[in-house]
């Protein structure tokens, strides 16, 4: 099965790709929340070229693994782009997923200036490879 994470923001969304045949996730590209909500012609064509069997979107829960002030916008965005691809979603803690894509990208050499494209769909592969690993020991 393929999924295609969504690491859904204010501005941007960072999507990565993964299969539950090889347990990995691939980070794809980022693209503007208006784009993707929209299911405008750009992010078609991601759908197009991953052919996703879901959608796994990350919730911002809060240190205490509880539901923050976030989830409910982010929650009623991913259902609206599950709806408009025909796709069902499910949803995965996305805690420290930002924090540790900076921190990889930062070893890899970018500066702020030039990871600032990259985070969020590197933080959606760290995610949804954790929902990989997740769905190996079922």
């Amino acid at each position: 099965m393929r999924a295609l994470a969504l690491d859904i923001g204010e501005v941007r969304v960072g999507i990565a790709v993964g299969s539950t045949q090889t347990g990995l996730a691939f980070p794809v590209c980022v693209l503007n929340t208006q784009d993707v909500c929209t299911m405008s012609s750009v992010f078609r064509r991601v759908l197009d070229d991953n052919e996703p069997d879901l959608l796994v979107c990350g919730l911002p829960l809060t240190l205490h693994g509880e539901e923050g002030v976030q989830v409910k916008r982010i929650r009623a965005c991913a259902l609206q782009i599950a709806d408009g691809a025909c796709l069902p979603v499910e949803f995965c803690d996305e805690r420290y997923s930002s924090r540790e894509a900076k921190r990889i990208l930062r070893e890899q050499g970018y500066d702020e200036k030039r990871m600032r494209g990259k985070i969020d769909m590197v933080a959606a592969s760290l995610f949804l490879q954790t929902w990989l690993a997740q769905r190996a020991d079922v």
